[in-house]
C-alpha cells in the first residue's frame, strides 16, 4: 500500500511530531510513503512556547515542507503534491480546531481526485474551547473517509460531531526512541534527589487543564519524604504554580525543571520516578503514558476523557475518582502503602508487545484497505 502522510515532524517540537515520525518510520517497513510537513505550523502570535521547534531532533523522515496553516494558496499547492506520488490512501494528523480550513481544504483535493483520507485525530473537541470549534472542525471532518482514534472519548467526539463516520479505535503505541531507563540511583544523583525519597513526576507542556495545580497541592497533604519533579515547558504564566509551592511550603520538595526537556534527557526523569502523576482536569488520550510504560513506570491519572483506558487501576498503575488535590494524594499514598510498584512495572512490561508500532500500523493498513 502506498501512502501519503501529512502532518508536523521533527524538527517541529511535541508529542504529535514525534508520533508521525515514529508511525512513518514504520509504515516503510512494508509500505512506500511520502511525508509532508508545514512551511509554518503556527503563527509566532498563536504559539505559547518559547519555540516551535528542536533543532537536536534527528530527521529521521526528510518530509517535503510544503503548507503554510495560514497562507490559503499553499492548500490546494499540498493536496496537488500529495496527489502526485499516486497514494492509495492519504493519512492526516489532526488535533485542534486551527488546523480545520487548511487541512479540511487538502483533504478535500485530494478526494477530489479520488484519493482516500483518514486522519488520525487527537482532539475532535479541544481542552480550551473557543467560538470556532466547532464549525472549523465539521468542515474538516466532512472531507475524510475515516477517522483513527486513540481513546474512547475522542471517539465519542467524533460521532457526536459527525454521527456517520468510520472510526477505528487505536490505541496509543509505546514511544521507544528515548533510548533504555538508567539506573535510578544514578538517575537521582544527577537530579540531587535522595535515593529514599518517594519521587512523583509532572511530565510535559504545562496548560491549565493538565492541574499541575492540583497535584503541588496534593503534595502537601503528604509526609516530607515525598518529592515531586516538574519537567516540562510551560504554556501560560507560571506564577500561580511557584505561588502554590511557597504557600505550601514545598520549596525543598518540588524540583523543577520548566523548560522544554529535550528527547536526550528524557530518561532521567522517567527514570527517576516511582511513578508518573496526571492530575488533568480534561482529557482525551496522552502520550505521557506511552512514554512513562516504555520506561516501565506505573501511572497515576485522573478518572478524566480516555485516561483510564491506558492504566488499569492496581495493575498499571492508580486512577484517582476526581481531579481532586485530595484524592491525589490518597492515590499516591496507597501507591506505595500497598508496594504496587513492582507489580505494576512487570504488568507494563506485558504491554509492549501489544502497543508496538508495528501492531499499530498493520491495524492502520487493514482499516484503510476497508474503506
Amino acid at each position: 500500500m502506498r501512502f501519503a502522510f501529512l502532518s508536523a515532524f521533527p524538527p517541529y517540537r511535541g508529542g504529535i511530531a514525534r508520533f508521525s515520525a515514529e508511525l512513518v518510520t514504520e509504515l516503510r517497513r512494508n509500505s512506500e510513503v511520502s511525508a509532508f510537513t508545514f512551511t509554518r505550523q503556527y503563527p509566532g502570535l498563536l504559539f505559547p512556547g518559547t519555540s516551535q521547534y528542536d533543532t537536536d531532533a534527528p530527521d529521521q523522515v526528510h518530509a517535503e515542507r510544503v503548507l503554510d496553516s495560514i497562507a490559503p494558496w499553499t492548500w490546494g499547492r499540498t493536496a496537488r503534491a500529495m496527489a502526485a506520488t499516486a497514494p492509495d490512501v492519504a493519512v492526516l494528523r489532526y488535533w485542534m480546531p486551527f488546523f480545520g480550513p487548511s487541512l479540511g481544504t487538502v483533504a478535500k483535493g485530494l478526494r477530489h481526485r479520488g484519493i482516500k483520507v483518514i486522519s488520525i485525530v487527537d482532539n475532535a473537541i479541544p481542552h480550551e474551547p473557543r467560538f470556532f470549534d466547532k464549525p472549523f472542525t465539521r468542515y474538516f471532518l466532512e472531507h475524510n473517509d475515516g477517522f483513527v482514534a486513540m481513546s474512547e472519548r475522542v471517539k465519542e467526539d467524533l460521532l457526536a460531531l459527525r454521527p456517520d463516520a468510520r472510526v477505528a479505535l487505536l490505541p496509543h503505541p509505546l514511544y521507544d526512541h528515548f533510548g533504555p531507563p538508567v539506573p535510578m540511583a544514578d538517575a537521582r544523583r544527577r537530579l540531587g534527589i535522595a535515593e529514599d525519597r518517594k519521587v512523583s513526576l509532572f511530565f510535559g507542556f504545562i496548560r491549565d487543564y493538565k492541574g499541575l495545580d492540583l497535584l503541588i497541592d496534593a503534595m502537601a497533604e503528604l509526609p516530607p519524604d515525598h518529592v515531586l519533579v516538574i519537567a516540562g515547558e510551560p504554556y501560560g504564566d507560571m506564577r500561580k504554580y511557584h505561588e502554590a509551592i511557597a504557600r505550601n511550603g514545598l520549596k525543598d520538595r518540588v524540583v523543577d525543571h520548566i523548560r522544554y526537556i529535550a528527547d536526550a534527557e528524557v530518561p532521567v526523569f522517567f527514570s527517576a520516578a516511582d511513578a508518573v502523576v496526571l492530575p488533568y482536569r480534561s482529557a482525551t488520550q496522552s502520550g505521557i503514558t506511552a512514554i512513562a510504560y516504555h520506561f516501565g513506570v506505573p501511572v497515576i491519572a485522573t478518572d478524566v476523557g480516555g485516561l483510564k483506558e491506558a492504566v488499569e487501576d492496581g495493575r498499571t498503575g492508580i486512577i484517582v475518582p476526581h481531579p481532586d488535590a485530595v484524592d491525589i494524594a490518597q492515590a499516591i499514598r496507597r501507591f506505595h502503602a500497598e508496594h504496587l510498584a513492582t507489580a505494576c512495572r512487570a504488568r507494563v512490561a506485558h504491554l509492549r508487545e501489544e502497543l508496538s508500532w508495528g501492531r499499530f500500523a498493520d491495524r492502520l493498513g487493514t482499516f484503510a484497505a476497508s474503506l
